[in-house]
């Protein structure tokens, strides 16, 4: 790196935090609360369904089809127990609402054990931090109950953004933010395309973070490859001064 690092723009999902049950045990949940007894493999296939086809034919939350995150998520849910056979509208209506409304929530979500240190480490060094994910608008109350949000300096969703990872838009909407080139900046997250090839390809310098990676990316050189967010201060110290 030539020009002096000065921010690290950050993947949230599967990056700093996960979701702390299955989607197919946390949906079971809301479900046996109305009555119902369901599966949760059968719940977690079904929703796998649902989720390929919004995503296929409403892609980034629908944004460019007039929908947006609420409505496409709660349509999901009713999508998902829908092929679970259940069909009563007050009832699918109730349980998207709750579930779109309980994700917001510290308990539904686990921030990885490394995460709060390596923010912390970075903000050390003096960088500054932010955040480019895949996610939407609710991801500022997320981060709040994580108790991360005040790491950040700003966030950008891809339903804010109107545009999605790997779609270079959204890190040049993140670079105005930051006010320096691209060189100065790195970004890290967990996935091969959207995270290290979509920010090296505007020139930021991309970390691939590899958790439990069952293939590698032999591309990727071994500096910029972390196997633990506690690697990535000592790894950009060097290039912040």
């Amino acid at each position: 790196m030539r020009a002096p690092l000065r921010w690290v723009l950050w993947d949230v999902k599967d990056t700093l935090i996960k979701v702390r049950a299955s989607v197919g045990e946390q949906y079971c949940k809301e479900a046996e609360q109305k009555g119902l007894k369901l599966s949760p493999a059968d719940v977690e296939a079904a929703f796998r369904q649902a989720y390929r086809h919004y995503s296929s034919t409403y892609p980034n939350y629908g944004i460019s089809q007039g929908l947006d995150g609420q409505s496409w998520w709660t349509g999901l849910v009713k999508d998902t127990f829908s092929r679970c056979r259940v069909h009563e509208p007050a009832l699918l209506d109730t349980m998207a609402r709750n579930l779109y409304h309980n994700f917001c929530n510290a308990e539904n979500w686990e921030v990885f054990p490394d995460s709060q240190k390596a923010l912390e480490g970075c903000s050390a060094l003096g960088l500054k931090l932010g955040v480019v994910s895949n996610f939407d608008s609710r991801l500022r109350e997320i981060l709040r109950a994580c108790g991360l949000l005040s790491h950040f300096s700003f966030l950008i969703t891809s339903e804010e953004a109107g545009a999605a990872k790997p779609d270079p838009v959204v890190f040049e909407q993140a670079l105005q933010k930051c006010g320096v080139p691209a060189s100065s900046v790195a970004h890290i997250g967990d996935h091969y395309v959207n995270d290290y090839v979509a920010s090296r390809s505007v020139g930021i310098h991309g970390f691939l973070l590899e958790r439990h990676v069952k293939q590698r990316q032999l591309d990727v050189p071994p500096e910029y490859r972390l196997h633990s967010l506690e690697e990535l201060p000592s790894r950009l110290q060097q290039h912040v001064f």
